[in-house]
């Protein structure tokens, strides 16, 4: 997958892409940290996004820049196994993690005089504890079960990553359970969350029309377009992916495909958030001031 001519190329592309995904999201965090009014549930939960994003993006990109620098494309049966345990941790986690942003917005804009007894720092705590309990639970899981697989010697993964899909096509053994296990978890982990994300925004669309101010509405909207921004660009390119799979049988095109997906998002959230939200762009400003007025 690596052309030859192309290889510097893609190296400083992939290169640049991870530099301005570990700042873009560390300076979110910075912000989230430093400024007093941005310690709210929604903020908690964005700063968690953004160290999923950079966790994600750690997983996958430096391996890739070191086989493209070594122009070596083996991966270790260990360390492949590893990478697609954390993809599924993290992939998972922000998962769950943009189903509790819905879950704030919607108690934010339905239940406003009941919001911070709702989302108190107990019941946000709990959320990313869960989320993330659940997410590694599904990855060891998927681990495990990978293990009582046997392979062939030399095997070629089509993609720049290992992904569990691709791993489980490489297997000698049947891998039916897998399979089945596969279908069973992404439809709890990925349709649980996405049809919370549905319920919230169904009940915040029908508030939100029932408000008599133009101006209400619009903050109202306002608040969510970057999370729904986040959320289309998440299950958009996730499902690019699933689609492109079953269409083609280009091993390129499915490379660049799941790319897309493991990548772009990670890249882009911190962009979306910083241009959409007042608040946001409220903290790296005065972050940015602080930083002038210490030189």
């Amino acid at each position: 997958l690596y052309d030859p001519e192309l290889q510097p190329l893609i190296f400083y592309l992939f290169l640049s892409i991870y530099l301005v995904t570990i700042l873009g999201n560390l300076i979110i965090i910075l912000a989230v940290i430093t400024d007093s009014h941005l310690h709210t549930p929604m903020y908690f939960f964005l700063s968690n996004l953004s160290f999923t994003d950079i966790c994600i993006s750690t997983t996958i990109i430096p391996k890739i820049l070191l086989n493209i620098q070594e122009q070596n494309k083996s991966i270790a049966y260990i360390a492949c196994l590893t990478q697609t345990c954390f993809v599924l941790v993290f992939a998972g986690f922000e998962n769950c993690l943009l189903a509790a942003m819905a879950c704030d917005h919607y108690v934010a804009i339905c239940h406003p005089l009941r919001y911070t007894v709702i989302m108190n720092p107990h019941l946000c705590g709990l959320l990313i504890l869960l989320s993330l309990f659940l997410s590694i639970l599904d990855a060891l899981l998927h681990s495990l079960m990978v293990l009582q697989l046997s392979f062939c010697k030399d095997l070629e993964i089509p993609h720049l990553f290992c992904e569990l899909a691709q791993v489980l096509k490489l297997a000698c053994s049947d891998t039916l359970i897998n399979n089945i296990l596969t279908y069973f978890m992404a439809s709890i982990l990925g349709g649980i969350p996405l049809s919370g994300i549905i319920f919230s925004y169904t009940k915040i669309v029908s508030t939100i029309l029932r408000m008599p101010s133009a101006g209400g509405k619009c903050k109202a909207f306002s608040t969510c377009g970057s999370h729904l921004s986040v959320v289309s660009l998440f299950y958009g390119t996730g499902f690019g992916v699933y689609i492109s799979s079953s269409v083609t049988d280009s091993r390129r095109k499915l490379a660049v495909a799941s790319m897309m997906y493991i990548v772009l998002p990670q890249m882009v959230n911190p962009f979306i958030y910083s241009l959409r939200n007042r608040d946001v762009k409220r903290a790296l400003k005065k972050l940015t001031t602080r930083k002038l007025s210490l030189r």
